[in-house]
């Protein structure tokens, strides 16, 4: 090492290793992707130093590793770059000249598609557009107007292409909306959206190779080094096979390749043959994780044990029977890949374990972490140790419930908010969790994250204090979790020689920021492999 120097050295005030027990460390080096050596001593690894060796002498400064959002959209977030800004309206009519302003100078006939990341509460009217309103932007194109990943509204181009009506059969887990006289009002929930998704051309290849490019630097930028998007399309990799190719990705990524609308375990083999080719794969930057799963629905439709508050007779939707999905998992286990199952209220909670169980017992011999629960929102302690005996990881997202609390409140009671996504009783019951943001429908940022789960503060204020943990606890599920949970601990999560060189600078020590500085703080370098995908000079 000493013959050949060092790539990089950084001299830091601290440089937080994540190694249970070791103090910090004050000198890190890399050479290659990888890091060298580390000392307490600041000027320790001088010797390292060459005229090729870049040096980051920042004595104000903190380092930690990158951070992982271990269930998020980065394909939605692609898209949106590109799409109506509709997330900025604050009222109907805004949202409405929004897409009026795009039809002005998109050719008739064209799709019209708008960002995700909003939520209805957030407009004066406090509730969504209807299809009778999307036609007064413009009845000459089909408009597609996505809320997260489980509610679309479209106009009644769109109805009319799609060649849905009145008479339409409702698809087994999904809801076709209807106002109060029964007429149709645009809306379209999970496995219905497919409806009319499927006319929807695709993007041209150079633009969402862009809007990956412009997407994944936002996440870099938050100290998100590492992405599993859990929404990925067989084309959606292919694109993000391009972006790698491209140099455009700022993240790595794990993709779960989605399930979504299949309804048998010979239509997820289909899915499965075309993944065949990228089985493979060595690139520590893009691999595809495993295969995505829902059995039920979003903020309006998880299943629930209880009715909803809003509704006595509705207690969610299941988009899958327990029998099928069984067949379906194994069909992947048995495959060699792994499992993400969307689960989100505690009646799904229930039935996913039940569906576990069941695999587990059918495949003796699972590697540990090959099924894992996404969400996991209303999760009590029986279900909680049920989950911990049976080997189960689970992703929990509280920017989710920071930016839905209130739609959330609607649906479900105060009650049922506040108990969602229990870290504190998942820790303390021996859980592996890690965590993520859910963007669209919570917004993405390393510790935007840290600062939810440490206050458990959202849109509606503090709910749940007790479910609360430490900023420690908080790192940890976006590092060192987060890597075990994909497999990759010994690769990344800690800053220890012979390890990849994911790093974040800090110009201020999270760990000692009030709460409201916490909650926007950015770093100002974020690095992979020892290589720059963010820098930003420090705020005075």
């Amino acid at each position: 090492m000493a013959e050949h120097g060092a790539d990089l050295l950084i001299r830091a005030a601290a440089v937080h290793t994540l190694v249970p027990g070791q103090a910090p460390q004050r000198a890190l080096a890399v050479r290659g992707d990888r890091i060298a050596a580390l000392t307490p001593d600041p000027n320790g690894l001088d010797h390292l130093v060459t005229a090729r060796t870049t040096v980051h002498d920042l004595p104000e400064s903190v380092v930690l590793p990158a951070f992982d959002d271990t269930h998020t959209h980065l394909i939605f977030a692609g898209h949106s770059v590109h799409d109506v800004p509709v997330h900025t309206a604050r009222t109907i009519p805004e949202f409405l000249d929004l897409i009026r302003q795009r039809a002005a100078i998109t050719p008739e006939g064209e799709w019209i598609g708008t960002t995700t990341n909003w939520q209805e509460l957030n407009l004066a009217e406090r509730r969504m557009p209807t299809a009778a309103e999307l036609d007064q932007a413009t009845d000459r194109h089909p408009v597609l107007v996505k809320r997260g990943g489980h509610n679309d509204v479209v106009n009644t181009y769109a109805l009319r292409l799609a060649g849905i009506t009145e008479d339409t059969p409702v698809p087994p887990g999904g809801e076709i909306g209807r106002d109060a006289d029964g007429r149709l009002n645009g809306r379209l929930i999970d496995n219905a959206m497919g409806l009319v998704e499927r006319f929807v051309p695709a993007a041209d290849r150079a633009q969402r190779i862009d809007g990956l490019r412009l997407a994944s630097a936002q996440y870099a930028a938050t100290g998100i080094g590492t992405v599993r998007d859990c929404a990925v399309s067989l084309d959606d990799y292919a694109v993000l096979l391009a972006a790698r190719e491209a140099g455009a990705l700022s993240t790595r990524v794990r993709a779960l390749i989605l399930a979504m609308g299949l309804t048998s375990a010979a239509q997820v083999e289909d899915l499965l043959d075309a993944m065949e080719d990228w089985r493979y794969s060595a690139d520590p930057w893009l691999r595809v994780w495993g295969v995505k799963f829902f059995l039920d629905g979003g903020l309006e439709a998880g299943a629930t044990e209880e009715p909803y508050v809003c509704d006595h007779a509705f207690s969610g939707t299941l988009t899958w029977e327990p029998d099928a999905l069984v067949e379906a998992v194994e069909a992947v286990v048995r495959r060699g890949w792994k499992v993400g199952t969307h689960a989100y209220g505690d009646r799904a909670v229930r039935i996913l374990l039940d569906v576990y169980e069941r695999v587990l017992q059918r495949n003796p011999g699972l590697p540990a972490g090959t099924l894992v629960m996404e969400h996991g929102g209303l999760a009590g302690p029986a279900q909680r140790a049920r989950a911990v005996a049976l080997g189960i990881p689970v992703t929990i997202q509280q920017p989710l419930l920071h930016d839905t609390a209130e739609v959330e409140r609607g649906f479900w009671g105060p009650e049922r908010v506040a108990a969602l996504f229990p870290a504190r009783g998942w820790l303390n019951q021996g859980a592996l969790i890690a965590a993520g943001s859910d963007f669209p429908v919570g917004q993405f940022g390393a510790m935007r994250s840290i600062w939810g789960m440490t206050t458990r503060q959202t849109v509606i204020g503090v709910q749940g204090p007790q479910h609360a943990i430490t900023y420690d606890e908080a790192v940890a599920l976006h590092t060192t979790n987060a890597a075990r949970l994909l497999g990759e601990d010994h690769l990344r999560g800690t800053l220890t020689p012979g390890r990849l060189a994911d790093l974040t600078i800090w110009d201020r020590n999270p760990a000692h920021c009030p709460a409201d500085t916490l909650r926007d703080l950015n770093p100002t370098h974020t690095l992979l492999g020892g290589l720059p995908v963010h820098h930003r000079e420090p705020v005075d």
